[in-house]
């Protein structure tokens, strides 16, 4: 339990959070859904696919975990754009939800509602919801260039910085192997994802295409917020970065999910699940 959402599930000495390995299922259900179907160029067509994606994003949302719900999001889009929706019915999507912000606020609980106040402005609340983005942008900003050297930021090692080892690790990369440290770990993300576009160019099948687009939109997402939330130009919504956040079940679906695609890659006939 995190914050009031109950997330993990203890089972003896670890606990598994059911919400990572969902977005792994999801994948490969909706590739599996998609695959079926000759295009999506209507709302009748986008429907069962929504339905598909709508199920365990309300229920992730429920928990309350907003940050895991709109990884779904992420998906569910990356994989329907590959899909070859019509960009006029992409961008309605879009404008619908927007419109649907004011309803969906309410919806939120107070500590999200408080989470994009403080983004907005930590100082808000400095000693409580803008009390992780301030530390966070003193620890990448003091780490400077080159960095204060591992193991020896202040921020991280005296814990001054919460969640230093899951939610909040870019800010202690940034604090101990400055910018030099943070440009090596964003161009490796860059060459994951780009490696996964490729690969979802070269699959031979259309269910091997939109895997490696599932897979490829949920590491980038990962990334782009993750780095975002602890430079205090996106809320804070408790997304791990992939590989390197604390976490066996954030781990063990990205290496899963980096294995399906090494497989795509080297496999070229038919995929089959």
């Amino acid at each position: 339990t995190a914050l009031g959402a109950q997330r993990w599930i203890a089972l003896g000495p670890i606990s598994i959070q059911p919400s990572e390995f969902s977005k792994l299922i999801m994948i490969i259900a909706l590739a599996a859904m998609i695959e079926k179907r000759d295009k999506i160029d209507s709302i009748v067509d986008l429907v069962p696919v929504a339905a598909y994606v709508g199920v365990p994003f309300l229920l992730v949302l429920k928990q309350p975990d907003l940050g895991t719900s709109l990884v779904f999001l992420a998906i569910f889009f990356g994989m329907v754009f590959a899909a070859g929706i019509r960009l006029r019915l992409l961008f309605g999507i879009f404008a619908a939800g927007l419109a649907a912000m004011p309803v969906l606020w309410h919806f939120l609980k107070d500590y999200q509602k408080m989470r994009i106040m403080v983004f907005m402005d930590p100082n808000v609340d400095p000693l409580g919801a803008g009390y992780h983005i301030i530390q966070s942008k003193i620890a990448i900003g003091s780490g400077m260039f080159f960095g204060k050297g591992l193991f020896g930021g202040t921020q991280s090692q005296l814990n001054f910085l919460p969640e230093n080892h899951t939610d909040f690790i870019f800010s202690v990369v940034g604090e101990e192997l400055g910018f030099v440290g943070c440009t090596v770990l964003l161009l490796l993300y860059l060459i994951v994802v780009w490696r996964g576009i490729r690969i979802a160019q070269n699959a031979s099948d259309t269910f091997g295409r939109l895997l490696a687009v599932g897979i490829t939109s949920m590491i980038a997402f990962h990334v782009l917020v993750n780095v975002g939330m602890t430079m205090g130009i996106m809320p804070v919504t408790g997304i791990p970065l992939p590989l390197m956040s604390y976490g066996v079940s954030s781990l063990t679906t990205n290496i899963m999910a980096i294995a399906i695609l090494l497989n795509i890659q080297l496999r070229r006939q038919k995929l089959l699940f």
